[in-house]
């Protein structure tokens, strides 16, 4: 709801549709015609079309109503899902056991829904040795390739190559 409707005395129309609190429309009506039917029913009078020609205009508790709209965003909040990007840093001469421990790590990110981005930084005179930064992350891909797909494949930005790992979806 991006802006409060009008209400009661808030509405400034001459003439308004008007809905009663069971959903019946009564018709096109003064606005102070449509004021005395909410009072008498002890509820309030909303224009929650505003923009319509004659604008529309319900019966209803305004509270109860607010109310119903925020649970109703509430509920729509909690089914999104927020994917998250972990990263994890290789380096380019790295044991096996080490390795396997890294993609450990990756493979509960991805189990949580999250992607996962892989970076291995050159240093030095590491960057001659470019082949062998492509290898480790080839192996790396190898080990978690049955939970993932390759988003992005290895790529070189500056002084590091990285790619992207996202969670396999079972379609």
């Amino acid at each position: 709801m991006s802006k409060e409707n009008q209400i009661n005395e808030e509405i400034r129309e001459k003439e308004v549709r008007l809905i009663d609190t069971d959903g019946t429309q009564l018709g096109v009506v003064s606005i102070q015609e449509a004021m005395d039917k909410a009072n008498e029913a002890k509820l309030d009078l909303v224009n929650i079309a505003p923009n319509a020609k004659p604008p529309v205009c319900k019966i209803l508790d305004y509270g109860k109503y607010r109310y119903e709209l925020q649970k109703k965003e509430k509920e729509a909040k909690k089914k999104q899902k927020i994917i998250q990007v972990k990263e994890i840093r290789l380096s380019t001469f790295i044991e096996e056991h080490d390795l396997a421990v890294k993609a450990n790590n990756a493979a509960k990110f991805l189990k949580d829904g999250d992607k996962v981005k892989v970076s291995l930084r050159f240093k030095g005179r590491e960057k001659g040795y470019s082949n062998v930064g492509q290898s480790v992350m080839e192996k790396f891909y190898e080990i978690v390739s049955e939970i993932s797909v390759q988003e992005k494949k290895p790529e070189f930005e500056g002084r590091s190559l990285y790619m992207i790992l996202a969670p396999k979806t079972d379609r």
